[in-house]
């Protein structure tokens, strides 16, 4: 065992976290799951997520059975919706496999949504192997200790920072080490801000003897995100059902269902004329303020515009992408943001807003 190691390990058996709900019971399945979960997203948002969908799904099998709608139903609010369909076809896969995830590494890189670093963390935290992880934690805390100011995503850094990460890696106790170089990029070593006295590692830190520890790690330059504008129309029949349309599996909400959404120059009559809705049909049109959503690489302003029409119309037929959603009785289907943010509003905006013209 290497200095690094040893050190992380003294560290964690005082400070590390030991109490996450996917540290009990810590399956191949459920450590799966979290790490999936964890992608992208802080540990406190995950943990209410985690207990919900262990509750609904507890074992792989049960996830495999269950249609997709649910699962993206129990991921909305989480993002990056790919997640949620690569573990379903991941444990469809599974489960018709025997229902045991592989043990090998090459295997488990095989399944959907399964990287490198993700394979690792099963394998070290849930079967007891000895295998090396890279998430952004861990990249942080390697660049800065070793002292790498090239940029983050190039393949020769993540080349030199995999060769870190396999050589402080212990044959021993190697569950504990990986989930302590997680804890210390996450709870020490962050982003802004590090708390370089409390690190165990400071005194052959590389970035903080050449005061580099803000310019390290090196990420990509930012850019000003651009802003796209959209429409959603809610279209609501008297019995409060709203027309709902899924969302292509490529792209923004992937799968997720969603009120239309239509470019802002396409007018209200024609998106009614999509749907059989005739203008004399329309009740009340009533529009609220644009909101902004913000995605990873661009912002959205959206424009909302309820319809309120005398009766669903008969070419608007459940299926083929389309359905009618009772707020008040929800199906377990996933909702964008956004769409949940509008259905929760409408009492609200029928009580409020003038009708526009």
């Amino acid at each position: 065992m290497d200095w690094l190691a040893g050190k992380l390990l003294a560290w964690f058996d005082e400070c590390g976290r030991k109490a996450l709900p996917w540290q009990h019971n810590a399956t191949p399945y459920r450590v799966w799951v979290s790490e999936i979960m964890l992608q992208q997203t802080q540990v406190q948002t995950v943990i209410p997520y985690f207990e919900r969908f262990m509750a609904r799904f507890p074992d792989v099998q049960a996830l495999a059975a269950a249609e997709l709608d649910e699962v993206l139903h129990l991921w909305s609010g989480l993002g990056y919706y790919a997640r949620a369909r690569n573990l379903h076809k991941t444990a469809t896969l599974v489960a018709n496999s025997g229902g045991e995830f592989p043990t090998e590494a090459a295997s488990l890189e095989a399944l959907p949504g399964i990287g490198r670093s993700t394979a690792g963390a099963i394998r070290a935290l849930a079967m007891g192997q000895s295998a090396a992880i890279l998430d952004g934690n861990v990249k942080r805390v390697l660049a800065r200790f070793h002292g790498i100011s090239t940029p983050l995503a190039s393949t020769a850094t993540l080349r030199e920072l995999w060769g870190h990460a396999e050589a402080h890696t212990p044959a021993q106790r190697t569950a504990s080490y990986t989930q302590a170089i997680m804890d210390l990029g996450a709870l020490v070593c962050v982003r802004r801000a590090p708390r370089c006295p409390s690190c165990p590692l400071a005194e052959r830190c590389a970035a903080l003897a050449t005061q580099q520890v803000d310019e390290i790690p090196r990420g990509k330059p930012s850019k000003a995100k651009p802003v796209r504008r959209a429409r959603l129309y809610v279209i609501i029949a008297p019995n409060r059902a709203c027309l709902l349309q899924r969302r292509p599996d490529q792209g923004i909400w992937g799968g997720l269902w969603s009120p239309p959404q239509r470019p802002p120059e396409r007018s209200v009559e024609a998106v009614c004329a999509e749907f059989g809705i005739a203008p004399s049909a329309i009740l009340e049109h009533r529009t609220t303020p644009i909101f902004r959503h913000t995605f990873s690489h661009f912002h959205l302003d959206i424009e909302p515009h309820y319809l309120l029409i005398k009766r669903q119309p008969r070419q608007v037929a459940e299926g083929s992408g389309l359905m009618w959603y009772t707020p008040e009785g929800p199906a377990p289907v996933g909702l964008s943001a956004p769409a949940a943010k509008l259905l929760a509003s409408l009492d609200r905006v029928f009580d409020e807003a003038p009708p526009t013209g």
